[in-house]
């Protein structure tokens, strides 16, 4: 089968052309999800005389999709990591029920979180720093937000189980689709028919709405080995178990993001106001489209490391993490010097209010003080999390955002007001590179010791930082 063939490549093919491969398309694809979220802050941004009080409206809706987001990663990695594994393991029969229990467990999460958030969405808001200002906006937009939950939660989740079943490309359109159709309904809906906020998350659902139903089409080919089909639903204890598990990374890093996001909010909040919090929106819409692309790295990095792995082929994990670092540590330099040396063509974009203007590019450029090693950071965190390794992978999420960032933005803001905060953020960020170093390197001295043929850490880190050639 063609599937078949796709899934072999996997451990044969040379590692650079395939991460190339796999990584092109999750990369577009991240950074159309990216310029997808940044469309609705610029349209926003630019509403009539609340654009500013909008923007900050939005900001306050950061925790609560963050939360939600927690539960939809917790599925969607899980499950798309152990369905690499599996195949990788020939265990075609276990990849095919997990593909079911990720639509199962998306459907139930996302329909009781949606339910939850607009019962709760008043204390919601105002505990994750809305002011009297903001809420209307805030709460015009999350509310719809919350009624399409379950289409969001569908539609990623599909998407991950699509790079994972050898279908990269098509995981790349439908991303690109979703912000085609996005830029053409946000105008329409916010201007032309003059629903404001609300029109942008009416705009925002309906794209993922149409996106849900083309890759639900295409994951339910008959000729492909893994495909929709009855009798995969029903689900399983020892599938879920692991799901969960596995995904359990990318769930404490999204519910940490959450408490952090709380943090910084307040602390702008207490110290800046309303045009802080829109500044950070700002910000952090800029900061995260390069992150985006790392995590679009990462994303092809998976289902290589992951096979290969449950394959035993050491040699090839560590090439295709050595390359993905290299990768990653390239995009995230050019985010430090876009953001450093020539902020304010991004930040024109979403704002011609000058005292934003003034505090959004002086925090960001604080904040990315730290971005040439952060590439580095992002990878190895999603290296363990590919091929199985929960333990390190939350260890490393929660580490950076609880151990590291919730101190510094309790105590930085009040000594630095404002910029306490964007000095916050760049300080954890060095420390958790420093921190994944170790971890990377106990790793590969462990593996070292059980004489597995992994190549030894002073070596990845050598060919990394010097061998500066990625094969095309």
């Amino acid at each position: 089968m063609q599937q078949e063939n796709r899934t072999k490549e996997l451990g044969t093919a040379p590692i650079g052309s395939l991460l190339m491969k796999y990584a092109v398309p999750a990369v577009v694809a991240m950074t159309a999800s990216s310029l997808y979220n940044m469309v609705d802050r610029i349209f926003i941004g630019h509403i009539p005389e609340v654009g500013t009080l909008s923007l900050g409206g939005l900001a306050v809706t950061f925790p609560v999709m963050n939360l939600s987001a927690a539960f939809g990663a917790m599925v969607g990695v899980g499950a798309s990591t152990l369905m690499s594994i599996k195949l990788g393991q020939k265990d075609y029969a276990n990849a095919e029920r997990t593909l079911g229990n990720l639509v199962t467990l998306n459907v139930i999460i996302g329909i009781l979180l949606g339910i939850l958030g607009l019962v709760f969405i008043h204390p919601l808001l105002m505990f994750f720093g809305a002011s009297e200002q903001t809420y209307k906006y805030a709460h015009e937009y999350m509310f719809v937000i919350l009624l399409g939950n379950v289409i969001t939660h569908l539609y990623l989740g599909f998407n991950a189980a699509l790079r994972s079943t050898g279908h990269p490309h098509v995981a790349m359109i439908a991303t690109i689709a979703t912000v085609v159709i996005n830029s053409v309904l946000d105008p329409l809906f916010i201007f032309v028919l003059d629903m404001g906020i609300r029109g942008a998350a009416i705009a925002t659902i309906l794209a993922q709405l149409v996106a849900l139903i083309f890759v639900a089409y295409k994951l339910s080919n008959k000729r492909d080995l893994l495909h929709l089909h009855s009798g995969i639903y029903g689900l399983r204890k020892s599938i879920v178990k692991h799901i969960l598990s596995i995904g359990l990374s990318p769930f404490c890093m999204q519910l940490c993001a959450c408490l952090v996001v709380i943090l910084i909010n307040k602390g702008l909040t207490k110290h800046g106001g309303d045009t802080a919090i829109a500044a950070y929106g700002i910000v952090n819409s800029i900061t995260f489209l390069f992150v985006m692309v790392v995590l679009g790295v990462c994303q092809g990095m998976q289902p290589i490391a992951g096979f290969n792995y449950g394959a035993q082929q050491f040699s090839r994990v560590s090439e295709v993490l050595r390359k993905a670092i290299f990768l990653a540590t390239i995009i995230m330099c050019i985010s430090f010097i876009i953001c450093e040396f020539i902020p304010q063509y991004p930040v024109m974009l979403f704002t011609k209010d000058e005292e934003l203007t003034s505090l959004t590019i002086s925090g960001m450029r604080l904040i990315v003080l730290m971005s040439p090693v952060v590439g580095f950071q992002i990878v190895t965190g999603n290296f363990f999390q590919s091929i199985g390794l929960a333990k390190q992978s939350i260890f490393l999420s929660v580490s950076r955002q609880l151990v590291f960032l919730a101190p510094f933005l309790l105590i930085f803001p009040e000594i630095w007001g404002t910029d306490g905060v964007w000095i916050s953020i760049a300080t954890a960020d060095g420390i958790a590179s420093i921190t994944a170093a170790i971890m990377l390197w106990l790793f590969y001295r462990n593996k070292n010791k059980k004489k597995v043929p992994l190549v030894r850490m002073k070596s990845a880190l050598h060919r990394v930082f010097f061998h500066n050639r990625v094969t095309p």
